[in-house]
């Protein structure tokens, strides 16, 4: 069983939560995927946004570290799956891109790693009978309430604890 659980809501946009049960106390920690702006790849002018995959590793490192962890065997990352869907090409490659640099920070840290599909998650951690637009509202206050010393003002939900969580609850 992991010590520390880390829950990764993919894409650039994404969050990161970390629930710790080092030393029988229960820590959280939760930040942004960093994320940096650049110039797009093609010949027209265009900005895109990546994920800054020194900023992340540098983030969950002293993360560990804040929390006593030293062994990468105590961690277990739960990254969740990016969207696929072929009719939202754009966003799919973007979801796409921004797995492949989070993945090479998390092999870079040695820290194993799983895929999890976001209607697991939420179908244990979030009420039944929500529709799309209202997940986001209700993963914030489901993670205000399981997690009320967490400054949430900066977020538009709380995901990555909420993935972090249920990984934790069901003792992986």
């Amino acid at each position: 069983m992991a010590k520390v659980y880390i829950g990764i809501d993919n894409g650039t946009t994404g969050s990161v939560g970390i629930i710790s049960n080092m030393d029988d106390n229960k820590r959280v920690l939760y930040f942004h995927t960093p994320k940096k702006k650049e110039l797009n790849y093609t010949k027209t002018k265009r900005f895109i946004h990546r994920v800054d995959g020194t900023k992340l590793k540098n983030l969950i490192s002293s993360s560990l570290i804040e929390l006593g962890c030293i062994d990468p065997q105590d961690v277990m990352v739960f990254i969740e799956r990016p969207f696929t869907n072929i009719k939202a090409i754009n966003t799919m490659l973007l979801s796409v891109r921004a797995l492949e640099a989070t993945l090479i920070v998390i092999e870079l840290l040695g820290l194993p790693y799983m895929y999890v599909d976001s209607k697991e998650w939420q179908r244990h951690m979030l009420p039944s009978g929500l529709e799309k637009k209202e997940l986001k509202m209700a993963s914030m206050q489901v993670g205000q309430r399981l997690f009320p010393s967490v400054d949430f003002s900066d977020f538009d939900d709380a995901d990555g604890l909420l993935i972090a969580e249920y990984y934790r609850r069901k003792g992986f």
